[in-house]
């Protein structure tokens, strides 16, 4: 999960304007259907294993910082809960697909825990037969009902024996681990699976869990908030994100080069990027805008696409911004099939004065100031998070804008979706009414389906999610399932409204 127009063109880039409240065209006015898409898009729904699996004490499976965070730290969690159990697809994997092919869902998309596969994150602490055996289990499953698994190897659950060993992510030695792990991953299950994902949302990671310190590894400056690990949030975002774009870059060659022609697969990385626009005509929030962009996307796709990072990142962020060598930068550059996008809501920016020097934080590196909210009134209506604003034309503006400066690459959603309060006095067939979901998804469908019309390469959808589950810092406190899931009986599996509505829709 993640936080997160009509266009003038300034130079070669794409540029939002300044959009009022209701300026999201005539999204989800219009009847669509799956018939309505190019012949082949994918349509399906996403996980990942903390949130979904449970099972974090069978089957041979290593402690992960999430397991550690929550544990060690669950006042920072909403409701103080974790994943031990989650909505234990780990044993209910069956029925969870089976839901899937009721909707008549094309694909899924999940994570593989690290841990389940190497206990304390290596491959010289050997390799876990039982995490192998129930991923294969998984991934059979999935075929055998005609999905196609789409697996993301790395969704924010690193070894706590790799943070105790090394440091993790701000260690350069976990380049190597990752791709050991990866490699394991390739070998046992490449064979079936043909779309790899190496890492979710990297931004998140870094921002959430070394500048805010609000997820694991827990990790902020002390003057950023009092009760973090310590850290540097000037520095460590910076760091822990390059050292994953080396270790995507590497697993990502390591496909290409050892896997790819005998299993005939692709790979990619997936990207959070809410969407922003101006807060106001004036050229500083023009100028805080577009730099807004490239410090969420542009961080990962300038990279991606030409070797380094963008200018403004480089200007701003000074010597706390790593260099890439001749090596990695060659490494690094078009080290991918395809892009994952995960698109929640857009923002308004405008400019934001030059922080202090002494504090300089990722926070505030890229000066500009994010609201929903201009003149009292919000850019669209907010769901239960409250950094999500319901504003579909984001969705067609970011992808047309990633079209326009990064050469086309083909994309996935690989997240959208609103969430709902879990409101434990409401009976169930009213949890069940979800006609806000039901008019989120069918008008961010018809803001992608513009947006492809425009020319955007975009090759599959994938609603977040499946399943009620837990919402990393904000626990079970907020529900973004098509199922409704009972958590006080049984985890007992029930489709919402909006389930219904995704199996007409694909049923054309």
């Amino acid at each position: 999960m993640a936080a997160r127009a009509l266009l003038v063109v300034v130079l070669p880039l794409l540029l939002p304007v300044v959009a009022s409240s209701t300026d999201d065209g005539a999204y989800g006015r219009q009847p669509i259907s799956r018939r309505s898409f190019p012949n082949g898009f994918v349509f399906g729904t996403a996980s990942s294993s903390y949130q979904y699996e449970g099972g974090a004490m069978e089957g041979g499976r290593g402690s992960s910082i999430w397991d550690n965070f929550t544990h060690q730290h669950p006042d920072k969690i909403a409701d103080r809960s974790n994943g031990d159990v989650a909505v234990d697809s780990y044993h209910l994997y069956k029925e969870d697909v089976r839901l899937m092919k009721d909707m008549g869902m094309d694909a899924y998309r999940f994570s593989i825990s690290w841990t389940r596969i190497l206990p304390d994150g290596t491959l010289r602490g050997g390799v876990n037969r039982e995490g192998i055996k129930y991923y294969n289990n998984l991934i059979d499953e999935l075929l055998s009902k005609g999905l196609q698994p789409f697996v993301t190897l790395f969704h924010w659950d690193s070894p706590q024996g790799l943070e105790d060993k090394y440091g993790g992510f701000l260690s350069p030695n976990i380049i190597n681990d990752y791709k050991d792990f990866a490699e394991v991953c390739f070998r046992e299950f490449g064979d079936r699976v043909k779309h790899w994902i190496t890492l979710n949302e990297p931004s998140n990671f870094c921002n959430s869990g070394y500048a805010m310190g609000v997820s694991a590894p827990g990790r902020c400056s002390p003057w950023e908030k009092a009760n973090c690990s310590a850290g540097d949030s000037g520095r460590e975002p910076y760091t822990v994100c390059h050292h994953q774009i080396l270790s995507h870059a590497a697993a990502a060659r390591s496909y290409t080069q050892k896997y790819k022609r005998v299993q005939k697969g692709e790979i990619g990385i997936t990207l959070v990027s809410n969407w922003f626009t101006p807060l106001s005509g004036s050229k500083s929030s023009v100028a805080a805008t577009r730099r807004a962009i490239e410090f969420m996307v542009g961080w990962f796709l300038d990279p991606l696409s030409r070797g380094d990072y963008p200018r403004s990142m480089k200007v701003l962020v000074g010597n706390r911004l790593p260099q890439f060598t001749k090596k990695q930068s060659e490494l690094v550059k078009g080290a991918f099939d395809f892009i994952g996008i995960n698109y929640y809501t857009t923002n308004y920016a405008g400019s934001l004065p030059p922080s202090n020097v002494m504090r300089k934080s990722y926070s505030t590196d890229a000066q500009a100031n994010l609201t929903g909210v201009r003149n009292g009134v919000p850019i669209g209506p907010q769901a239960a998070s409250p950094w999500l604003y319901v504003y579909p034309q984001g969705l067609r503006d970011l992808l047309l804008y990633i079209k326009e400066k990064y050469h086309n690459p083909t994309i996935y959603i690989t997240e959208n979706g609103i969430d709902e309060a879990n409101n434990k006095s409401l009976p169930l067939h009213e949890s069940l009414n979800d006609d806000a979901r039901i008019d989120y998804h069918h008008r961010h469908l018809d803001a992608l389906l513009s947006a492809i019309r425009d020319g955007a390469n975009v090759k599959g959808y994938f609603a977040w999610s499946l399943l009620d589950d837990f919402e990393w810092s904000s626990g079970y406190t907020v529900r973004f399932g098509l199922h409704f899931v009972d958590y006080d009986h049984g985890l007992k599996r029930y489709p919402k409204r909006s389930a219904g509505w995704f199996k007409k829709f694909l049923k054309g």
